[in-house]
C-alpha cells in the first residue's frame, strides 16, 4: 500500500491556553516523538484566539493519528471537544 497523508483536526475547549499548561509538556513530547519517528510530518495550533490544531501523519493508513488521539495527553485531560482524520490529496508540495 502506498505511503498517504492524513490531516487530525481538532477542536479545542474556549480555555484551552488556560487548561493545557499542566499537561502541555507530555503533549509536546509525544508530538516531538512522532515527528522524530517520521510518522507526524507537522503539527501546530489554529486560530486567533486558538480553538484548535491540525497534524499531518504520513503512512499507508490513519492508524498513527488514531493511536496519538487515544494516547495524546490533551484528549485524556478533556481539552480536545472533537476531532476527525481526513486523508490529503495534496495537489501543489
Amino acid at each position: 500500500m502506498p505511503e498517504s497523508l492524513y490531516v487530525l483536526f481538532y477542536d479545542y475547549v474556549p480555555d484551552i491556553l488556560e487548561r493545557r499548561v499542566p499537561h502541555r509538556a507530555a503533549h509536546l513530547e509525544l508530538v516531538r516523538r512522532l515527528h522524530d519517528d517520521g510518522v507526524l510530518v507537522m503539527a501546530g495550533a489554529a486560530g486567533d484566539p486558538v480553538d484548535s490544531a491540525l497534524f499531518v501523519f504520513r503512512g499507508p493508513t490513519d492508524r498513527a493519528a488514531r493511536v496519538f488521539v487515544a494516547d495524546d495527553p490533551y484528549g485524556a485531560a478533556g481539552l480536545v471537544t472533537s476531532h476527525r482524520i481526513v486523508p490529503w490529496m495534496v495537489v501543489v508540495p
